[in-house]
């Protein structure tokens, strides 16, 4: 029998298989940008996701919801979490140095934090969960480099996109509690349904992709960033926002910096420095101070 401890700890090692996911997903994107154009790779990505969790759904036995209600709440949902986050991230990033969007799209906790403090309310905020926010951003910093701070401001408008997307992952954290009727796999595939419709026309249009001739490299890269850091990843995702809430999901965000230099280590033979170590350390307490159940007061706001 689980106790709430083993419950708790094979929580954190889904969110931890999350970051993992979601961290190596760069590492496929590169691959596969050299033989397919942005939005076809993305259209791509959706596209086969969502056959991916279709199949799960209907071997599991699961049912699509079939009302006009929940489909149009789950496109609402597919806007916050892929659609509208990846377009805006995307157009960002051309204008903003790596390192520094890295930091910038890391903030979703804190924006997560202060919607959920003064706006939804839908789960219990504390002191300890806003210093986690903030110390889980400090580890990014010092993951990626105090020195990707010099850029801030000078390019507001791609900056303000990279923002803008974190708002969205933020706004996707919240607005996912509120498929507690769906499994987890039926809300994945409705989002990347969703995704498809919207992406998949918009690459026909823009790239033509029945020209191109990828190669075996890439075509692999995208069936792995498919399946596995987009299907799988997106049923862990619902899990977790539903056993460790909407902030304790979106704290993986800073466990991804971490998983790049782990990645880095083992592949590439490279070395940790004592910035970069303190940095992953900074990210793990941040984790730990989000998630770690208290009996605490929640913080409250003052009422006219």
């Amino acid at each position: 029998m689980q106790t709430p401890k083993t419950t708790l700890a094979a929580e954190f090692l889904l969110l931890a298989v999350l970051a993992l996911l979601w961290g190596s997903s760069y590492i496929f994107i590169k691959i596969a940008l050299v033989d397919f154009p942005p939005v076809t790779l993305i259209a791509a990505r959706v596209g086969i996701a969502a056959l991916f969790l279709t199949g799960i759904v209907m071997w599991r036995g699961d049912k699509f919801p079939r009302d006009g209600k929940t489909w149009r709440m789950l496109l609402i949902q597919a806007i916050f979490n892929s659609i509208g986050a990846w377009t805006v991230l995307a157009w960002g990033q051309q204008y903003v140095d790596s390192g520094l969007a890295s930091v910038l799209n890391s903030t979703s906790p804190v924006f997560l934090f202060f919607i959920t403090l003064f706006v939804t309310r839908h789960e219990t905020v504390n002191t300890a969960k806003l210093i986690g926010s903030m110390i889980g951003v400090a580890g990014v910093i010092l993951i990626v480099g105090p020195g990707v701070l010099h850029g801030l401001g000078t390019d507001i408008k791609g900056q303000g996109a990279v923002l803008l997307g974190a708002l969205l992952y933020a706004c996707g954290a919240i607005y996912g509690k509120r498929f507690s009727g769906l499994s987890a796999t039926v809300t994945a595939a409705g989002t990347m349904i969703w995704a498809s419709i919207c992406l998949i026309p918009a690459s026909l249009l823009i790239d033509q992709p029945w020209a191109l001739t990828p190669s075996p490299r890439a075509i692999i890269a995208v069936l792995v960033l498919s399946v596995f850091c987009t299907g799988v990843a997106l049923m862990i995702y619902f899990r977790l926002v539903r056993t460790l809430g909407s902030m304790g999901v979106a704290s993986q965000s800073y466990l991804r910096a971490g998983v790049g230099v782990a990645l880095g280590v083992l592949l590439l033979g490279e070395k940790i420095d004592s910035l970069t170590l303190a940095g992953i350390c900074c990210a793990l307490i941040g984790v730990a101070a989000i998630n770690w159940p208290r009996k605490t007061r929640p913080i409250a706001t003052k009422h006219a």
